[in-house]
């Protein structure tokens, strides 16, 4: 496989990782400020992927289509919402600071639901980056390799975040450093396996890329909007998270401007 694909679906687990990490050298468990600085972050990011990445490539590429060029973006948004939507009932997880689970009742571990949680977010960007990919891949799209790798370091940035919401928390409850950090650099494995099974598919899903790219750009835009977008703001009032929001927010934005 292309070296450069090969670096693109890494460097978003990478970051996961590293921000993993953050467990086996911070003594105490994430200040609440800090978290939703983190969220807010991280939330901004995925918007601005979403519309810059995703939906506008989505709505040019049906250009052919005229005044109408808009609808398999429309159509592919609303299937990502669903999508998560119907993973959300149908998997086990807790979100953090939360303690009532959500999905069907089952007898899994908290520590464990906690994971299924991020994971389940992880879903979405692992698809985005996949599709991008194998847009520019097929050459047809008009997706340079450039704007695939701006996507693919915008998430990345975004993943060191979430890593240390994972891996800390589940630290404070009791699991080791060793096996929080574990946990949550494995929560971000998904990313990479679901790019790869997406681009091993990207003869058959480039016909259809408009709606991909927007139904990842949907799956994102419900993750903000059902988790990161409440947890950066519950609690006392605080304008942090939303400053941090308008700074991941632009620096996606800048990204794929300037590589794309």
């Amino acid at each position: 496989m292309n070296m450069e694909v090969v670096r693109g679906l890494l460097i978003p687990f990478i970051g996961t990782t590293a921000g993993a990490a953050c467990v086996l050298f911070m003594k105490n468990q994430l200040n609440r400020k800090v978290e939703r600085l983190l969220q807010g972050f991280a939330a901004g990011v995925m918007v601005a992927a979403s519309i810059w990445s995703l939906l506008i490539p989505a709505i040019e590429q049906s250009s052919y289509l005229g005044q109408w060029s808009f609808v398999p973006a429309v159509i592919g948004f609303w299937i990502g919402i669903l999508f998560l939507l119907l993973l959300d009932k149908v998997i086990p997880h807790l979100h953090l600071n939360s303690d009532a689970p959500e999905g069907p009742k089952k007898k899994v571990s908290k520590t464990t639901m906690m994971v299924l949680a991020v994971t389940l977010h992880n879903i979405p960007e692992g698809m985005a980056v996949g599709v991008v990919y194998a847009g520019w891949l097929s050459g047809s799209s008009g997706i340079t390799a450039a704007g695939a790798l701006a996507l693919s370091l915008g998430i990345a940035i975004q993943n060191f975040p979430e890593g240390a919401i994972i891996s800390m928390p589940l630290h404070s409850e009791g699991c080791s450093k060793g096996k929080s950090f574990w946990y949550g650099a494995l929560s971000g494995a998904v990313e990479p396996i679901g790019a790869l099974l997406t681009i091993l598919f990207s003869r058959m899903i480039v016909p259809a890329m408009p709606y991909l790219l927007s139904f990842a750009a949907g799956a994102m835009m419900y993750v903000v909007v059902e988790e990161l977008i409440p947890e950066m703001s519950e609690g006392e009032h605080s304008n942090s998270g939303t400053l941090a929001f308008a700074f991941g927010m632009t620096l996606m934005m800048a990204l794929d401007v300037a590589l794309g």
